[in-house]
């Protein structure tokens, strides 16, 4: 007889549509503490350095405490990572969005250069470092957590819609830097403007903590729990020892993730500014485009993960976000005339990073997932976030207004790269399976 069909697996049910909300929510209102900092990096410049700074210097000195905060995730995701992996993914998931609002409330209530002297901008160092530790837990953990909850099959979707929050996070700071420049004059922006989205930031960090009381631990960490599999002593000295490839793997695609974010999503408003002559409201005009489009592609993204798979995914976003960049570059170097439009074009293509946590997720067992997801994410994130803001200042500055493409591009060649080779080893593992299957019969 032949033998009988597996069940079919079943959907998203409304647990996990609740879990993928909240998540997604707490993950965008936490992301925005993180990320407006440095939609405000021009008046931080001016406020929180001597006045007779050059303004190049004063961009070049706050990108670098915006890349601090980079630099300390991985003391975040490591500890926190540790504890998710044998306390439990939500105890974490609590403490790392409480962690970045009280950051937050404090830059915005943090006194200047002219009030205080050097002590501002050491303390805004200070401040951004705390963030950096929390978002260093959050990302991750948010990952493991959600793909915890879903169907094997939906994986890829519910990290692409947490990947989704995220950005909408990005884009509520585009909004709220675009109705500030819009609604203020630059010398109001300067007194008290650049507070607001601090202060709001706090608020919704708070909102986030009350949020993720409603969430309940991972059927897979509890069923781990419950057969006793929980790895004993270092879950990361594990990692190191038995899955240095998923390590290598989870850092190339993290790689052309911080490529993506950081220069295009984050950085463009600024450059288009400075480098280009771009008005301050049309930058974060096009820049609330391209956010939007951003969280409408990771959506795709993960979706088509599911069909296809991650690697059939990887290969055309990465390919698209090399052309995207670059058209969009060109423009702003020819003047700008169809800024907002291929803003928007390439936003939809830094979607494919939506794939990056599934491909994340599927290196590592569950037992040091946790661990091993966020090592390799945060320290990755760490040298190659953190070196990106201040490295492509410069570049611009010595090589032309077109390394931040240049830099983009790279990097989607290594996504290019890690598709092909996902690919690949698939195709083996599909032959080597034949293989015994013919040496058996």
């Amino acid at each position: 007889m032949p033998a009988p069909l597996p069940p079919p697996e079943r959907g998203l049910d409304r647990r996990d549509v609740r879990t993928l909300g909240l998540s997604a929510l707490g993950g965008a209102l936490e992301f925005y503490d993180f990320v407006v900092f440095v939609f405000f990096a021009i008046p931080l410049g001016h406020l929180f350095f001597p006045p007779a700074t050059a303004p190049w210097l004063a961009q070049l000195q706050v990108f670098g405490i915006f890349a601090a905060g980079y630099l300390a995730r991985p003391l975040g995701g490591i500890v926190m990572a540790h504890y998710g992996d044998t306390l439990g993914r939500k105890k974490m998931f609590m403490l790392s969005v409480f962690l970045m609002a009280v950051p937050t409330l404090c830059i915005g209530l943090l006194p200047v250069y002219a009030q205080i002297g050097m002590l501002a901008p050491l303390l805004l160092l200070l401040l951004r470092v705390v963030q950096g530790i929390a978002v260093g837990g959050e990302v991750p953990g948010a990952w493991v957590f959600v793909a915890e909850h879903v169907p094997p099959r939906r994986i890829g979707f519910a990290c692409a819609s947490l990947t989704s929050g995220l950005t909408v996070g990005i884009l509520i700071g585009s909004l709220i830097a675009a109705s500030i420049n819009r609604g203020m004059t630059p010398a109001q922006v300067l007194d008290y403007g650049w507070r607001l989205p601090f202060l709001i930031g706090g608020v919704f960090g708070l909102l986030a903590v009350w949020l993720r009381r409603w969430l309940s631990e991972t059927p897979v960490f509890e069923a781990m729990q419950a057969r006793k599999e929980l790895v004993s002593g270092l879950p990361l000295k594990r990692v190191l020892e038995r899955h240095l490839p998923g390590v290598l793997l989870s850092m190339l695609v993290t790689w052309m993730l911080t490529a993506a974010i950081v220069v295009v999503i984050l950085m463009t408003p600024s450059l288009a500014q400075s480098a280009f002559h771009i008005a301050p409201a049309r930058a974060f005009l096009g820049n609330s485009v391209a956010s939007f489009a951003l969280a409408l592609g990771c959506l795709f993204y993960g979706w088509l993960a599911d069909r296809v798979g991650h690697a059939r995914a990887l290969l055309p976003g990465a390919i698209g976000l090399l052309l995207s960049s670059y058209v969009l570059y060109l423009d702003l170097q020819a003047g700008g005339a169809h800024f907002i439009a291929l803003y928007a074009l390439a936003g939809f293509a830094v979607g494919v990073v939506g794939v990056v946590p599934a491909v994340m997720v599927a290196a590592f067992p569950p037992s040091v997932r946790f661990s091993g997801l966020s090592f390799s994410y945060n320290i990755a994130y760490a040298v190659f976030g953190g070196l990106t803001p201040p490295l492509i200042g410069l570049l611009v500055r010595h090589a032309g207004v077109l390394a931040p493409a240049h830099y983009v591009a790279f990097t989607a060649l290594i996504g290019v790269a890690v598709a092909l080779w996902l690919l690949a080893r698939r195709s083996a593992v599909v032959v080597q399976n034949s293989s015994s299957c013919a040496a058996q019969r």
